[in-house]
């Protein structure tokens, strides 16, 4: 009784980890179309923000993985916890003097606790009881992952980009006075709320180092990951983990914003009311109006409903794959992201707008159903599977930065073929896999 209780403690601080490297992830997407501005970037040159915060998760996942074995899971997440305040704290003097590779290496830094964190909590999650409710309880935590994911956006928009960015040339008009203030006006911007997360982050560090966990040992066996490695089932896994990541990014990302305005919906939005009133319910939580707002703003707080139907279709998929095959849900959902992509691309204002965000309604299920589909049948050597799956996480940054690329050449509606691809296999992936075990049945 006392060790269901003690789980159950722990699966409560771990959700609330889920949550937190959810609600930064997306929230540092906020600042990038803020950052294409103030530097006057390309898109290609703009994903480099994003690109160094998931390349993190190719460099420092196996290190990580190395570390936990070293150190057990309770050091390693608090240590995660001050790696990602640190990367945080490095936005305050990035902000200060406008240096752009300063914000990369405070991306970079920020990301590699969080590697260390999701190496350490997947399977720690998957650990905490019995083996028959791992997926079950994966799924929640990843349910509270996604409404991070969904608060960041309206938390982005209201405070990171709820005013405009000048262009050089009317900084250049300005009197070194106004210069001056209005540098000052854009550092405060950007370091006010990283330094409260830093803080927030630094106190959770604090609980995580004199709570108690309970202590779940699992052996890996000496040279795990060169079997892996030699493993197609597993790998085929790893990159349905790359390549989800990095549709879902290059949607869900600042590009959607900038989609937007490449097709004048800010026009669109404003002058409708309907749209106007769901914008400024939303802007209510936190005592604001879009009446005099940038239109990077009013877009900008639509970007919830990407993720809220991530979160809200984690909460369904987690019911259905009960009920039905969960490979056959994956194949399901992929078919139907698809379908909004192409919906998309081949129309135009709020029908083109609400079906690619219906794309994270249908993303909602396919991270952890691919993550535990990879890991079935491997026993001991699911934990050192777990530190290549979250490796194949960097799919964040390589897929977009070809999706920004694309953008500059060919512009959206051919960039959007990407993603369809990416979503094509993860349907295959899931056939084959619904595939064999019906063959084993």
């Amino acid at each position: 009784m006392s060790t269901n209780k003690s789980y159950k403690s722990a699966f409560i601080f771990l959700t609330t980890l889920f949550f937190l490297w959810g609600f930064i992830t997306v929230l540092v997407d906020s600042l990038v179309p803020r950052l294409k501005d103030v530097f006057e970037m390309s898109y290609a040159r703009t994903i480099l923000v994003q690109s160094a915060f998931f390349i993190a998760f190719f460099v420092v996942s196996l290190p990580a993985g190395l570390l936990l074995t070293r150190v057990g899971y309770k050091k390693g997440i608090v240590i995660g916890l001050v790696i990602m305040a640190i990367g945080c704290l490095f936005f305050y003097p990035a902000a200060e003097y406008r240096n752009f590779y300063v914000f990369m290496v405070g991306y970079f830094t920020l990301a590699s606790g969080i590697t260390v964190l999701q190496v350490a909590a997947n399977p720690y999650v998957a650990l905490l009881g019995s083996e028959d409710g791992a997926s079950s309880r994966l799924n929640l935590s990843q349910a509270f992952n996604s409404l991070g994911t969904t608060i960041a956006p309206v938390v982005g928009a209201l405070f990171l980009l709820s005013d405009s960015v000048k262009s050089s040339e009317q900084i250049k008009a300005l009197s070194e006075v106004e210069k001056t203030s209005y540098y000052a006006a854009e550092a405060g911007t950007v370091q006010i709320p990283f330094l409260f997360i830093a803080g927030f982050i630094g106190l959770l560090a604090l609980v995580f180092a004199f709570i108690k966990l309970p202590t779940v040992v699992e052996q890996s066996p000496k040279g795990g990951y060169l079997s892996l490695l030699k493993n197609k089932k597993m790998l085929l896994g790893a990159l349905g983990i790359f390549v989800y990541v990095g549709a879902e990014v290059a949607i869900g990302s600042s590009f959607l914003i900038n989609y937007f305005q490449s097709m004048d919906l800010g026009a669109v939005v404003a002058g409708s009311e309907t749209m106007m009133s769901i914008a400024n319910t939303i802007a209510s939580t936190f005592n604001k109006t879009f009446s005099d707002s940038d239109p990077k703003s009013l877009l900008g707080i639509f970007i919830i409903f990407y993720w809220g139907g991530a979160m809200i279709g984690r909460f369904v998929g987690a019911y259905l794959t009960k009920i039905m095959a969960p490979s056959k849900v994956l194949s399901i959902f992929a078919i139907l992201a698809i379908s909004m992509i192409v919906i998309s691309i081949s129309t135009v204002g709020l029908i083109s707008m609400w079906s690619i965000l219906a794309v994270g309604l249908f993303n909602s299920i396919m991270f952890p159903t691919i993550f535990t589909l990879s890991l079935e049948g491997l026993g001991e050597l699911k934990a050192q599977a777990s530190g290549l799956l979250c490796m194949a996480i960097v799919g964040g940054a390589v897929i977009p930065f070809i999706f920004g690329n694309i953008i500059d050449l060919s512009g959206f509606k051919i960039a959007f073929l990407l993603p369809i691809i990416c979503y094509a296999y993860i349907m295959y992936y899931g056939y084959t896999k619904r595939k064999k075990s019906v063959v084993a049945g």
